[in-house]
């Protein structure tokens, strides 16, 4: 498998895994331009395998929907966390993230001996852990953190939606298509929008005090 060097002094990319549990970790909802970024955390269980597990991107809406919910019957423990808007805006989103998958971790109610991360940036954690690039694909659980992550962000976006129905959150997800471009121009920006990010900064510095 792919991986890169760990973001922090303390951490670095290990060639072996130890013995025990391992927890796969994704997120979902950086891109967007509205919103909390999500991460979850996932230790499978060998025992009771959960077949087509994939990257989340790669499935429709109704498998993740499905495969969600097995994820969180047959896991020996998951966990799914959050990074808020305001967090977003004051630290960064890649920061943001980390802090998210940081939290998913730590809400584990088991501990794992090694934490395997998607992408190739790792969270300050107190156990050893690996940057993946692709491993939403390479790595089941991974794929089943991708899931969790992935559903609970649609879910989020399909509940504000009936708060804010005039920003369409249940088609694009947060995502700066056009018609939500539109919206924004129409309506300016919700609380929900993160004031950090261009298109919204940019509404928001053409807006009258």
């Amino acid at each position: 498998m792919r991986s890169a060097k760990s973001s922090t002094p303390e951490q670095h990319c290990l060639q072996w895994h130890p013995p025990g549990l391992m927890a796969g970790v994704d997120e979902a909802g950086r891109g967007p331009l509205a919103g909390p970024v999500v991460a979850a955390a996932v230790i499978l269980d060998d025992l009771r395998p959960i077949a087509g597990l994939a990257d989340s991107k790669k499935l429709t809406a109704a498998r993740r929907e499905a495969l969600f919910d097995e994820i969180r019957a047959k896991a020996l423990c998951c966990s799914i966390a959050e990074a808020s808007v305001e967090e977003i805006d004051r630290l960064n989103i890649l920061q943001a993230t980390l802090l998210a998958m940081r939290r998913a971790v730590l809400g584990l109610r088991l501990k794992p001996v090694m934490v395997l991360v998607d992408g190739n940036r790792l969270p300050v954690l107190d156990v050893p852990a690996e940057a993946i690039v692709k491993g939403d694909a390479l790595v089941q659980a991974i794929s089943a953190a991708s899931i969790l992550a992935k559903v609970h962000r649609d879910r989020w976006c399909a509940q504000v939606h009936g708060q804010y129905p005039e920003y369409g959150f249940a088609g694009h997800k947060g995502y700066g298509t056009a018609a939500h471009l539109a919206a924004l121009r129409a309506h300016g920006a919700s609380p929900l929008h993160r004031s950090s990010f261009a298109p919204v900064a940019q509404l928001l510095r053409r807006s009258p005090a």
